[in-house]
Parts: structure tokens; C-alpha cells; sequence
């Protein structure tokens, strides 16, 4: 089959419509003297006097019935010998701006001053053509085209046209005499020769200058012949039910004209292509995925009364989709809204003050979380006291929500409020950086308040400053406030530096489908400009170095932890291989020069202990190495082959955030944050913690924590024989990550990813499964395993006592807190993290049901304090961690 080259009209994005009016052919007769006695005025039409007047021509495009453009005239022209016009007239729409459906309509006006009373045209319609752009094919015609006039009528553009560029058939009767076709003949001669000269035009034909002029003399005789035999033939059939008269008494089929109009060519074929705009949303709520409310209801089948069904009054019920139902936005109450603010004016916003009902209203809104929505007239209360609310620094928030920045007129009249404003937190600061504040101005506010923090406090919000890049406006991502400030500040500080480096190293090499191209080349652009940023800095030049041998040591070590999981052997051997590894100089890792460690650049190694490593008991088979730092101490690390460590490495930035803001409010809870990097998307390192896991340390002690502390702590004079110290590490550590853990909805809670370490801090790891997901079913909110209980005295004991009075503490120190760590978690929506790709909405919901913002301090109080009894007589925990257990055995 052969190949068809076609474009299609979308291509034709900049190219305007353009249509060329040749000439005008055809036979008019002449006017009786007895009808111009009785129409003087038809004396002063030009057409009538001269038969190579001068006129006009207009066009215009339509579809649908409906005008698409405005129309376009020929310029004015004398005529000697024919109606020759030879114009171009380009329309005012591009070809892909055209519907299949759009009609050239092309009128030709003949001057008559003395007949034209309702408008300012001087003409009256000398006759008219309606031609459509696309053929049945829904090609785009091109080329010469051959258009009947349909006299003193103007081109109406209409679907049903009543002046088509081509007469349909006549269709005949079963009486109707056999009629000569010697007209046809002549008619269909001259199609034929048009066709001919088209294809001439087009090179298909060969140019003969010498002949073609016979031809083309030859071809206006027939045309004149065949527009005489046509006249001639209808002028003979006396009988027509159907005339229709002119303006001068004339029937209108007397005279027959065609104009010949040209359309540009093209290489190929034009092919008509709509448009395929996005479906438009159902609904701009965005709901929970387990949610009750259906915004789209599912298809049903609802048969009439008594069929299919025994209730005869259920078919009577028919369901409909609203699609109104599931828009946030009313727009009339929209533009109600902008009607109403364009009045009021900032000298009269400023002395409003509310009355007592309207600002207890308003204050309660300030307490409202960040997830909260704010309705209709809370905004416009919100804006109409305004100023009233300046100077509270909560309410700041709720303003940039309440305002349309989309609106110029909004955004330029709210704007200079945001300068005024009393300095906000840097929680409400992260907020405005969000994925629903995307104008600059707000995110430029946000930026300058971040500024004031310093680099210890930026640190801990880094992770998610580096993904609130992708929410920048589209195109300004990487020269925005934001990532020109990050840039910056890394550039002068080592610690900062070498995190963002390995932030954007980690999200440039993700390249799964789940990280968008443009994040990718946007995260790629953040890096360079660092890059060059540091060129400038004194000591940039050594960063930049001390990078580029942090990345190749971590090459090393990800090859050698390759070799160790896929190569051949068993523990034993995969251990004496490592060795091996570590002390061939090739590697060049027994001794170099001082480098900040990637997890810590505040350590500083010079070397590695070869023979102090170990492959772990896992399936993925980490190796522990053991670094020397600079102070000729061990610094132990795990590193990680084939797992992402992008969620572990979110948990312990969480954890170490809610660590700093306990130590604020003076409660130490032993907490062991250990440092962790994910240096790609399947590689990482964290730090080693000298530990034993719950499971070894019952297993070796007999079942009993309280042994395990007495015999790594002893004190013969404190109670339960535990040195003081330990046993207070041990109650907070437990309070601590017990509270922190359910905040997270950290799952997969078993007794060998629960460690205690000899001075008895207790901690968590492996946290494969947050934000309430858990493989194993009926698995506890809170993870308190009996043999905790156990290692505090018993739940008799004034130990417990004390581990509830830190949990509580704890949960409500962190509750006054849920703003900050909401919009952390807000703020990773989009990162490329499993339990949070999940439900990326859903997500941040989930952290904010375990605070239970909705309920008074009392309630909360009560119904978290049920909530651990619950954990520790959860009866079902035990069951799974036996289960997890005989797992673990049959494995071995």
C-alpha cells in the first residue's frame, strides 16, 4: 500500500487563512425599458449601466452558523475588459484555529447609492457563495475552485446555506420528459479542462508556453460557450414552480456568474485535527481514597416499575450527576467576591474594627490547623478586617488563602500587605512554600522569613526544602527565590552544603517513572547553579573537591557491597572477601587524606579498619565498616545495596525535628537519632549503633529486659538493682519513640527491629512501613510490648507510672507543634517516597488524625491515655510477634 504523507491543521498554528478572488465570469441580461421607467432607481446600479463594472468583493469565515471572523474587502479596482480582481486577502484566524465544520462565505457587492438606505455600504449584494474549507474527508481544499453566484442574495455562512458554491442535482420525477444533455456535456467539458489546468498548476502537468496559450484561449471560449448554454437552456424551461425574483423584478436564475477563487497549496495534504483539551475534573476536591463521598456515582441500570425488580417503587428513583456538587469554587461567588473588593477601599479597610461575636470567629479560625479549610464568608471576613488582623502573626496564613493571586488586581492590592504583617513562624513560613502558594510574591515572603533562620535550624527542614522546588511556577523552578537562597546558603556552610549536594545527587539519578522529567532537569539546574556557586566562595574550590571524593569513596563502597550480595559463597566467605577488598590498595581506603563524612561533615576520616567489618544476617546483606576518623576513634557505619533509604532516612528527620522540639520544652527523652543518607535511589549509609535487638536480648537474658539492664547497669542500692541513669534512659527512650512512632503510623513493629542499647536507650528501626500501613493485620497503633513493661518493674511499678506521664507529655508537646510538622509532611507530598506515593493526599491526613486537632486538650488527653492501656493489653501484638518469631525460625 502506498505510504499517504498528510499534515494536519494543528501544525498551522501561525499561519493565517488566506483566499485569492480571481475573477468573475458569467451572463447577465439585460433590463427592460418598461422596468427602468418603473424602477428608475435601478439606473444608478453600476452593474446595470456597465457590464464590466466595478465591484467588490467581502469574506468571511463561519461555522456553525456562526461568524468566526470579521469580514475582508477588496481593495477598489477599475475594469476595461473582464471582472479581474487576482487579490489575496488574508483572513484574521490561523488554520488550526478553524472547526471542521468552518465555510467560507464570499459575497460580491454591486455599487448602488440610491438603493442602499440602512447602512453606510453604498452597494447592494450583486450575489453570493458559501464554499466549505474541508471536503467530506475532512480535507483542506486547495487550489482553484469554481464557485456558482447565487444572485442578489449575500453569502449567508450557514450550515444550511441557501448559497452553496456548487448547485446540487435536480431531482427528477418519474413523469418528467427525457431533457438533452448537451449542456451537461458542455459543463462537465469544462470541469474537466479546470481539472486539467489544477493539475498544471500543481506540476503534474508540464508547462508548453507556446501551446498553453492556444489552450488557455481555447478554455475561456468554451467557459463562455458553456455559461450561454446553460443561460439559454433555463431560459427555455417556462414552467418553474420555484423562482425567485431579484430586486429588479428580474428572476434570479436568469443571470448566471461564477467566481473563480484561489486557496493555497501545500506540499501534502491538510488534515483536519481538533484540539484535545484535558477532560474538564469533576470535581476540585480533592478527597481521601477511602472516603464515603462518591463524587461521581457509578454507572447503574434503573428498569421501570415491576421489571427486574420485586420493589415496583424502586425503578422510580433515578439518580443524577451533578457535576456542581463535588466544585470548592462557586463562580458566581467569585465574582461576587471581586465585585465586592474592588469597592471597598484601604481607607476605610483600616479602621474596621469587629464586633465581639465576629472576632471570637475570627480567633477561633487562627487555632485551625493548616489542613482546615477556610469557607466563602471566612474569607471575606478575613479580608474585610484585614488590618485588624495584621498584627497576629497566625493569621497571615489564612490571608494569602483568602485571596485570588491569580487576579492581577487582587495580587497587586494584597501584596503590599504581606510587608506589613507581623514576622510569622518558620512553620507558617513552610506553609506558604506548599504546593498551593505558586505566586512569587508569597513564596519570595516565605523565603525572606527562612532567611532568618540559621543553619542548624535550616538543616532540619532541608529534605523538604529541596522538594518544595517542584512547586515552584512553571519555568521559574530553578531561578526562583527559593532555589536561589538554598544555593546561596549551602555555598557558605560545609554541613548545608553537603546535604544539598546529596539531596539533588539522590532525586537527578532517580529515574523512574514516578519522578517527572522536569523535576529531574530541575533538580539538575539547582545542582549546576550550586556548582557554580561555589566557585565564587573562597574555599569553593575545595568543597567542590571534597564532593568529588565523597562520590568516588561511595563508588567504592557501592561496588564492594555489590560484590559481597551477588557474589558466590557463603557469610564466612562473603566476610574474608570484604576483608580482602578493603585491604587491596587498589581501592585505596586503608589511608587518604581527611574527608567529611557524607552522614556527619562533621567527622572528619582518614582511613578504614579492614579487618573490623561484618556482613549483617539480611536478605539484602549490608556490610558495617568501621571508618577512622581523625581523633583515631572507630566511626561504624551500615551500607545498603538494593533498598531505597529516602522513607528511613524522612523518619529520622522527623524523629530528630520532634528530638529538638522536646529539648525546647526542657524534655530530654534519650531519644537516638542515628544519621542516615540515601546516596541514590537504591543506595544509602546510616550510622551503626552499638545495640542488640529485644529478641537477642530476651533470648540471652532468659526472657527479661530488667536482666538485660541489671546485668549492662548494675547498682545494687537503686530499685529493681539498675543503675538510675540507665533506668531513666531507658523509661524516656520508650516514652519517646513509643509516642513518635504512632504519630508516623510506623509499621512492621516486631521484637527484632526494637534495639536497647547498654546504657539502655531504647529505639527503633527499619521503618519500611509508615503512615499507618503495616503488613501484618490487627497490628496495634501503638507498639508497647509486654517485655517493655516488663524491663520498667511491671505495670504495679511507679516506673509505668512515670512512662505514661512521658508519653503524655510527650504526645502534647508535639500536638502544640502539629503545624510545623504537617507542612514538613506537606511539603513531601511529591517526593518519591513509598508509603507516601500511596496516597500522596491521604498522607498528611493521616499524621493529623493521630493528633486529634478537632477534640479540646482534655479529651485528647483521655482518649490518648486509653489508647496506651489499649497498646499494652492489645493481646493481638502478642500473637503477631509469635507468629513473627516462628516466621524467623523456619527461615533459619
Amino acid at each position: 500500500m502506498e505510504a499517504f504523507h498528510f499534515a494536519t491543521t494543528t501544525d498551522l498554528s501561525e499561519l493565517s487563512v488566506h483566499v485569492k478572488i480571481d475573477r468573475l465570469d458569467g451572463h447577465q441580461k439585460p433590463i427592460p425599458y418598461s422596468v427602468l421607467l418603473k424602477r428608475p432607481d435601478l439606473r444608478h446600479r453600476a452593474s446595470n449601466t456597465n457590464p464590466h463594472s466595478e465591484l467588490y468583493v467581502t469574506a468571511q469565515i463561519w461555522a456553525d452558523s456562526k461568524p468566526l471572523t470579521v469580514e475582508v474587502q477588496t481593495a477598489y479596482k477599475s475594469f476595461k475588459n473582464a471582472r479581474i480582481w487576482g487579490e489575496w486577502l488574508p483572513l484574521p484566524i490561523t488554520y488550526a484555529s478553524l472547526s471542521v465544520s468552518a465555510q467560507l462565505a464570499i459575497t460580491v457587492w454591486d455599487l448602488s447609492p440610491a438603493e442602499d438606505k440602512d447602512s453606510d455600504r453604498h452597494a447592494i449584494p450583486f450575489g453570493g457563495t458559501t464554499i466549505p474549507l474541508f471536503d467530506k474527508d475532512n480535507t483542506l481544499h486547495n487550489g482553484r475552485q469554481r464557485c456558482r453566484i447565487h444572485r442578489f442574495k449575500a453569502a449567508d455562512g450557514l450550515s444550511n446555506t441557501t448559497t452553496p458554491w456548487v448547485i446540487p442535482p435536480a431531482r427528477k420525477g418519474r413523469n418528467d420528459a427525457p431533457q438533452e444533455h448537451t449542456v451537461d456535456e458542455q459543463i462537465a467539458e469544462m470541469q474537466r479542462l479546470e481539472e486539467l489546468l489544477k493539475k498544471q498548476e500543481m506540476g503534474d502537468i508540464p508547462e508548453t508556453l507556446w501551446l498553453d496559450k492556444l489552450v488557455f484561449r481555447k478554455m475561456e471560449q468554451i467557459k463562455e460557450k458553456a455559461i450561454k448554454a446553460e443561460h439559454a437552456a433555463m431560459n427555455s424551461r417556462k414552467s418553474r414552480p420555484n423562482g425567485v425574483s431579484g430586486h429588479d423584478g428580474q428572476d434570479a436564475e436568469d443571470d448566471i456568474f461564477y467566481l473563480d477563487i484561489e486557496l493555497p497549496r501545500f506540499d501534502h495534504s491538510i488534515v483536519f485535527t481538533d484540539n484535545e483539551y484535558p477532560p474538564p475534573p469533576v470535581s476540585d476536591i480533592k478527597l481521601l481514597s477511602d472516603s464515603e463521598i462518591r463524587l461521581r456515582p457509578p454507572p447503574e441500570v434503573s428498569f421501570g416499575p415491576g421489571i427486574g425488580n420485586e420493589d415496583a417503587e424502586a425503578g422510580r428513583l433515578v439518580r443524577i450527576y451533578d457535576p456542581e456538587i463535588g466544585r470548592r469554587a462557586n463562580p458566581a461567588e467569585d465574582k461576587h467576591r471581586e465585585l465586592m473588593r474592588s469597592q471597598q477601599t484601604d481607607s476605610l479597610d483600616r479602621d474596621r474594627k469587629p464586633n465581639v461575636h465576629v472576632r471570637d470567629k475570627l480567633l477561633e479560625l487562627l487555632n485551625r490547623g493548616p489542613l482546615d479549610e477556610i469557607t466563602t464568608q471566612e474569607r471575606d471576613e478575613i479580608w474585610k478586617f484585614r488590618y485588624f488582623l495584621s498584627t497576629k502573626k497566625r493569621a497571615l496564613t489564612k490571608f494569602v488563602k483568602c485571596v485570588n493571586w491569580h487576579n492581577e488586581r487582587e495580587a497587586r492590592q494584597s501584596a503590599p500587605m504581606l510587608d506589613k504583617w507581623a514576622e510569622i513562624d518558620v512553620d507558617d513560613a513552610l506553609e506558604l512554600l506548599g504546593s498551593q502558594f505558586d505566586h512569587p510574591v508569597v513564596r519570595s515572603y516565605a523565603v525572606e522569613r527562612l532567611k532568618k533562620a540559621d543553619d542548624d535550624e535550616l538543616q532540619l527542614y532541608l529534605l523538604q526544602l529541596v522538594q518544595a522546588l517542584k512547586y515552584e511556577a512553571a519555568g521559574d523552578g530553578d531561578d526562583s527565590s527559593l532555589a536561589r537562597f538554598l544555593v546561596t546558603r549551602a555555598a557558605n556552610s560545609l554541613a548545608l552544603g553537603n546535604f544539598l549536594f546529596w539531596y539533588l545527587v539522590v532525586e537527578v539519578s532517580d529515574s523512574s517513572s514516578d519522578q517527572a522529567p522536569e523535576h529531574r532537569e530541575l533538580f539538575a539546574k539547582v545542582e549546576y547553579d550550586f556548582m557554580t556557586e561555589l566557585e565564587i566562595t573562597p574555599e569553593g574550590t575545595e568543597i567542590r573537591k571534597t564532593f568529588r571524593r565523597q562520590v568516588e569513596l561511595l563508588t567504592v563502597l557501592g561496588k564492594l557491597s555489590k560484590e559481597v550480595r551477588y557474589g558466590g559463597g557463603d557469610r564466612p566467605t562473603k566476610i574474608t572477601r570484604l576483608k580482602k577488598a578493603l585491604a587491596d590498595p587498589k581501592n585505596d581506603l586503608l589511608s587518604f587524606d581527611p574527608l567529611p563524612l557524607p552522614l556527619d561533615p562533621s567527622v572528619l576520616i582518614n582511613g578504614i579498619y579492614p579487618d573490623d567489618c561484618n556482613v549483617l544476617k539480611s536478605s539484602l546483606l549490608p556490610i558495617v565498616l568501621n571508618f577512622r576518623t581523625t581523633n583515631n576513634t572507630k566511626y561504624p557505619i551500615i551500607f545498603k545495596t538494593g533498598d531505597d533509604l529516602r522513607q528511613d532516612q524522612l523518619v529520622i528527620q522527623i524523629i530528630t525535628l520532634m528530638d529538638q522540639l522536646l529539648k525546647k520544652e526542657n524534655l530530654d527523652l534519650k531519644l537516638t537519632p542515628y544519621r542516615i543518607l540515601a546516596t541514590s535511589a537504591s543506595t544509602g549509609a546510616f550510622q551503626f549503633i552499638p545495640s542488640m535487638s529485644l529478641a537477642a536480648a530476651l533470648q540471652r537474658h532468659k526472657g527479661s529486659l530488667l536482666s538485660y539492664l541489671r546485668a549492662n547497669n548494675p547498682d545494687d542500692a537503686a530499685p529493681l538493682g539498675v543503675r538510675k541513669e540507665a533506668m531513666d534512659t531507658y523509661i524516656k527512650s520508650c516514652a519517646g519513640y513509643s509516642v513518635i512512632t504512632y504519630l508516623l503510623g510506623v509499621g512492621d513493629r516486631h521484637l527484632d527491629n526494637l534495639l536497647i542499647s547498654p546504657s539502655g536507650a531504647f529505639f527503633h528501626v527499619d521503618f519500611g512501613y509508615i503512615l499507618g500501613r503495616d503488613p501484618k493485620p490487627y497490628a496495634p497503633q501503638m507498639k508497647i510490648a509486654p517485655q517493655m513493661i516488663e524491663g520498667m518493674g511491671g505495670p504495679e511499678h511507679p516506673n509505668y507510672l512515670a512512662f505514661k506521664e512521658y508519653c503524655f507529655t510527650a504526645w502534647s508537646t508535639l500536638r502544640k507543634s502539629s503545624n510545623l510538622i504537617l507542612n514538613l509532611f506537606a511539603l513531601m507530598k511529591e517526593a518519591n517516597i513509598p508509603d507516601i506515593k500511596v496516597e500522596r493526599e491521604g498522607s498528611v491526613r493521616k499524621v493529623e488524625q493521630r493528633m486529634w486537632l478537632g477534640k479540646s486538650d482534655g479529651d485528647a488527653g483521655r482518649e490518648f491515655e486509653k489508647l496506651i492501656e489499649e497498646s499494652v493489653n492489645d493481646r493481638m501484638a502478642g500473637v503477631i510477634d509469635a507468629a513473627h518469631d516462628w516466621m524467623q525460625w523456619l527461615k533459619k
